[in-house]
């Protein structure tokens, strides 16, 4: 166990910190989790998985359960969960992750959010290679005996584990399990009651890439830029 690979998100902040826009992304979320395995939490692990989300968020509770029950109506929107792929300036590798209604609309934003800012869009295949679809859970470290909570999770999947930060500079322990692995990850942490902050599917950059700071800004400026895109949920990228 040591320090866990996490990409850089400085320039992810001022989005975040934008309480709307945060919202708008666990709404979609809860809505895409509840048209796929029902509106019971109990049930439905990616459920459980948005509304977690939507707490480390600190969305209020009745907006949660108007986001479940709006997504169980008949004229809620559907929404389809596309990836694009290309590189920023220097040769960094960039997954856009969104989830539209409109795909149209959506891959010109996002080739233009490209362009505008040094990159090139990519066809399908261009870069996923270089990342691995992972389960990703950040805990509050605080009481937890890390190494035997580690061996302990190695029977559900646990496949990475250490240290990272939050986006306020607080501690936090990261653990990741393949994709396949994420359900019973998530069972295991759940039983245990352990404090998870968040949960996550992500895409994890297996070689990262070292750049100097100012190259390394041009390219954080695409990665804010597409993350303004409201079709967009997550940016990855191999900027180590």
């Amino acid at each position: 166990m040591g320090r866990i690979f996490e990409t850089r998100k400085a320039t992810m902040f001022a989005r975040w910190n934008k309480m709307a826009k945060a919202f708008t992304r666990v709404a979609k979320d809860i809505a895409i989790a509840v048209k796929t395995g029902g509106p019971d939490p109990h049930m439905n692990a990616a459920l459980r998985r948005a509304v977690q989300n939507a707490r480390s968020l600190n969305m209020p509770k009745d907006k949660v359960e108007a986001a479940i029950k709006r997504a169980s109506g008949q004229d809620q929107k559907a929404y389809d969960v596309v990836l694009y792929e290309g590189y920023a300036p220097h040769g960094v590798a960039v997954v856009v992750e969104t989830a539209t209604d409109n795909v149209v609309r959506t891959v010109a934003n996002v080739r233009v959010g490209f362009k505008n800012h040094g990159g090139n869009m990519g066809a399908s295949g261009s870069v996923a290679f270089q990342f691995k679809r992972m389960g990703a859970f950040r805990l509050s470290p605080e009481g937890v005996d890390q190494d035997a909570l580690e061996l302990e999770l190695i029977d559900h999947g646990l496949e990475e584990m250490g240290e990272g930060t939050g986006e306020k500079g607080e501690k936090l322990l990261v653990i990741r399990g393949a994709y396949e692995s994420f359900g019973n990850l998530q069972a295991a942490l759940e039983e245990r009651k352990l404090p998870i902050v968040s949960a996550d599917l992500e895409y994890v950059a297996q070689t990262p890439v070292e750049l100097p700071e100012e190259q390394a800004k041009e390219v954080l400026e695409l990665i804010d830029a597409l993350e303004q895109d409201e079709d967009v949920q997550r940016v990855f990228h191999n900027l180590a």
